[in-house]
Formats: C-alpha cells, sequence, structure tokens
C-alpha cells in the first residue's frame, strides 16, 4: 500500500548549501557549521532552538555525534542516517515525519561528506560480505550497462547515443558554469566532451559526477508556523522513498534501461501531490545524474518522457534551463558535485532559490515555469537492478497576510 504522505502539513523555512568542491582548508565539522549557520540564520532561529536533528553521511562520521559535536549542542536528540546516496533526502524525510506527528515542532535534516582527504575516489562505503553471486562492477561500469542496453532496445546508433549523452553533459555543465556553488564552474565544449577518454563502456570522463565535498542542511517546522519563521516558505507536498528487493542482477527478464524502484517511488509522490503530469505541473526537477545516462533513463523512469522517447526529448533542449522542464539547472550531480551525504539536500536547496525567487538573474529559471510552484527532487542510491530510490515534491502557497516572523532566542536576549 503506498503511503498517506503529509501534504501540506509540514514547511521547509530555513535552508543552507555550503560550496561544493574541494576543500582542503576545511573539515566536514566545518561544513557542517556553515550549513547548519545559514539554515539558521535564513529561518530566524538559533541551532539550540531546534528541538532535533537528522545527519546524513556515508563516511564522514559515525552517530549523532558527529554533528553534536561540532554543534556543541546541549543533550538534544541526533539521528546519524545512511542510505547510500539517497540519505539527505532520507535525513528530511525524517525530520518531517517528526514535525508532522507532533513530537517536534521544528528539526533540521544535514547531509556532509568530505572526500577529497578520504584517500578514497568515488564511494567510500566498506564491502559487505555476500554469497558471491553480487558481480564485481566498479559504479562507471554498472551504470555503463545502462548505455548500451537503451541504446541496443530502442535502436540508437553508436554516434546517436554518444550525441545524447554528450546533449546532457554540456547541459549540466553549462548550467554548473553559472552557480557559484558548483564544484565544476566551465562549461565544456561539445568537441571536448566526444574527445574525452572514456570511463567504461559508452561512458567518459564527462558521463561521471565529480567527487566532492560539501554540505547542506533544511529546517522544517508544521505548516501552520510556517510564516513565524519567514515570508516565503516551501510546503512539503510528498515524500517517497522505494526500496527494491536487489533482484535486478539476477533476474533474466530486467533489461537494464529502466529503475523500477524510481517508477515506483514517483507514483507514489505524483499521488501524494496530486500530480498528474509532472511534465507540465512542474517548474523544475532536480535528478540524481550520476553519470550522464542515468539521468538519459531518469526522465522516462519518472513520467517526463514516453518510454524510449527521452533521447529525442534531451536533443531537442526540452530539459535545458529554458526548456519545457529545466532539469538539474543548478549543474546536477555532474556540474554541483556529488558529496554522498549531501546531495539531496542540495537538490532541495536549489528548489528553495528558484521558487523563492532568489537565483541569481543569470540563471532564473523563466516566470512561466516558476509559476507552477513545484518542483521536484530524486535521489538514487545503489546501481541498476539493486537500489533506491526517493523523489520529494516541494511548493510554494499565496503570501499570508499579516503574518509575524518568528523572533529567535539569541535575538530576544540580546
Amino acid at each position: 500500500m503506498p503511503s498517506h504522505g503529509i501534504r501540506d502539513k509540514v514547511a521547509i523555512v530555513g535552508m543552507g548549501c555550503t560550496t561544493f568542491g574541494e576543500h582542503w582548508d576545511a573539515s566536514a565539522d566545518d561544513l557542517v557549521l556553515e550549513a547548519v549557520r545559514a539554515a539558521c540564520a535564513s529561518g530566524g532561529v538559533s541551532d539550540v532552538e531546534v528541538d532535533a536533528y537528522w545527519l546524513s553521511t556515508l563516511a564522514s562520521g559515525n552517530s549523532g555525534l558527529a554533528l553534536s559535536r561540532p554543534l556543541r549542542l546541549p543533550y538534544k536528540p541526533v539521528t546519524r542516517v545512511e542510505n547510500y546516496c539517497a540519505g539527505g533526502s532520507d535525513a528530511l524525510r525524517n525530520a518531517c515525519y517528526a514535525v508532522a506527528s507532533g513530537a517536534y515542532d521544528t528539526a533540521m535534516a544535514v547531509g556532509v561528506e568530505k572526500l577529497k582527504d578520504s584517500g578514497m575516489s568515488g564511494l567510500s562505503a566498506p564491502a559487505v560480505p555476500g554469497d558471491g553471486t553480487e558481480p564485481d562492477l566498479t559504479a562507471p561500469a554498472a551504470f555503463s550497462l545502462l548505455a548500451r542496453a537503451y541504446g541496443q532496445k530502442y535502436g540508437l546508433a553508436d554516434g546517436t547515443l554518444r550525441d545524447v549523452l554528450d546533449r546532457i553533459a554540456w547541459k549540466n555543465h553549462a548550467n554548473g558554469a553559472l552557480n557559484p556553488r558548483a564544484h565544476f564552474r566551465r562549461a565544456v565544449s561539445r568537441e571536448t566532451l566526444r574527445k574525452a577518454p572514456r570511463v567504461a563502456g559508452e561512458l567518459g570522463v564527462f558521463d561521471c559526477s565529480g567527487v566532492s565535498d560539501g554540505a547542506a542542511a533544511a529546517l522544517v517546522v508544521r505548516a501552520e508556523d510556517a510564516y513565524r519563521y519567514t515570508d516565503r516558505p516551501l510546503f512539503v507536498k510528498a515524500l517517497a522513498l522505494a526500496v527494491g528487493p536487489a533482484t535486478g542482477t539476477a533476474d533474466p527478464e530486467y533489461d537494464f534501461t529502466s529503475f523500477p524502484e524510481v517508477g515506483h517511488s514517483a507514483a507514489d509522490a505524483y499521488r501524494q501531490a496530486g500530480i498528474t503530469d509532472p511534465g507540465a505541473e512542474l517548474a523544475l526537477a532536480e535528478v540524481h545524474d550520476c553519470f550522464t545516462v542515468t539521468e538519459l533513463v531518469l526522465m522516462e523512469d519518472l513520467g517526463f518522457a514516453p518510454p524510449g522517447e527521452a533521447w529525442r526529448a534531451v536533443l531537442d533542449g526540452a530539459f535545458d534551463r529554458d526548456g519545457a522542464l529545466p532539469v538539474n539547472p543548478d549543474g546536477g550531480l555532474k556540474a554541483f558535485g556529488h558529496p554522498i551525504g549531501a546531495s539531496g539536500l542540495r537538490m532541495l536547496f536549489e528548489c528553495w532559490l528558484q521558487l523563492r525567487g532568489e537565483a541569481p538573474q543569470e540563471r532564473a529559471l523563466s516566470a512561466s515555469a516558476l509559476g507552477r510552484g513545484l518542483a521536484l527532487t530524486h535521489n538514487l542510491g545503489g546501481g541498476p537492478g539493486e537500489c533506491l530510490s526517493f523523489v520529494s515534491v516541494v511548493g510554494v502557497e499565496p503570501p499570508a497576510p499579516a503574518k509575524r516572523h518568528h523572533t529567535s532566542a539569541v535575538a530576544r536576549t540580546a
């Protein structure tokens, strides 16, 4: 049975996000402090006023102490969440449910990862002993199976498939070039993309997302309290998490052209939010483009294009910043970067900026797009055939008159 949801019961009233990149001069504690302080400042609270915290990190800390120590929190409940690359989104889900239940008035989701000086490249999760039946593949190798399978199923010549993947990389790097918080802030030419060395199968260097340091945070409260904290809250419309049975790599029926988990989480989210035509109803979508081919497949799994048609929409510019449905206008994992525990909240931060009209003019979406008032985030954890998927939908409401901002304890006692 799908979840009943908590539509319009919880609001996001403060957010913070660091730059993503190579932070050789900053620790995980430093990044956490920056993101949390920014979220608190935008919500008009101090960190000690937040009732409970959920922290997402894959490899940059253990237990709730990884957050309470740098913040010097006075005996607050802090829960560490780990759910692969969707950990930040799951931290948000837990914080929202805690507030919706009435257990807490305020809660914060925080995500952080410090990967560049860990000695690891890519995912740094420890290997879990298995029964020997799982394929031993790197992440690029596993996701490269999607490209070959998609091209064969839908009759794309190798040159056409290459054009599609390059178009996605070109779009996301162009978007990242306009974003001062992005890890990679330089547009990349089509010629450079085509000549890039291959990493695995059809995937080259520019088909792979960056390994980054960074942190992000979101402050959530009950919807009826939202305007005490900000004039422009975002209301949570849907939160949907689907974890698959991890049988795809052993299932002869699985054809590596789709993520069933994404379809299930998207259907649940759309049901919660009352969305029937996501391509027409969403102002923007932030999706988990860990590889360019992942974004291609997601366009169909999320219902933005019919099966076998997303490649045409990509080449037509449908998902460009000025297209019918802007996808990853902040650069996505590809250019913004991918500090694993923080990525889901980074996606939400872009929705926060765009829907509130705070994105810089040079990369702000059109008024017609923003007029739709809804944004989607999508996180993927794991790989083809054995993964988990998270989809959220957030939106704005008409401004409420005569609402008073919350005044923090720090300000009241100053």
